[in-house]
């Protein structure tokens, strides 16, 4: 595999876990705009979305479905050494970490296979039921 890194080697799972919470959460309000409606209710259905919970919840309908390279990347990320939020509960947080750095890693690998898992993850048909409300 060619790497698309400078340095030849995948970042930390940390640096992954940085650039996945953009992705994801402009993911989630691409689509959430895509569907229309008032701002306010966008925004509070983006942030129910991102939080911690959601987000391991989310790496749960999709774990079954990684590669051995994607499983190693998430339980690294998991693993990682970090300190949750007071108000986060750890084992949420660790896997909203694995979730984000995954998604960091396909930005740069396999921008189609993050749609695919993205979709999945979020399952887009309760997101745009939920969002009609």
């Amino acid at each position: 595999m060619n790497s698309v890194f400078e340095h030849n080697s995948i970042p930390g799972s940390l640096e992954l876990a940085y650039l996945g919470d953009a992705v994801y959460d402009l993911y989630v309000r691409r689509e959430l705009v895509k569907k229309g409606g008032r701002v306010q209710k966008m925004h509070r259905e983006a942030i129910s979305r991102v939080c911690a919970r959601a987000q391991s919840e989310a790496l749960g309908r999709i774990e079954a479905d990684l590669t051995e390279v994607e499983a190693g990347v998430v339980r690294r990320a998991r693993n990682a050494h970090q300190n949750p939020p007071k108000n986060a509960d750890p084992a949420d947080y660790h896997r909203a970490t694995a979730l984000e750095a995954l998604i960091g890693y396909l930005y740069y690998t396999d921008p189609d296979r993050m749609d695919r898992l993205l979709k999945k993850a979020l399952c887009q048909d309760t997101l745009e039921d939920k969002h009609e409300k």
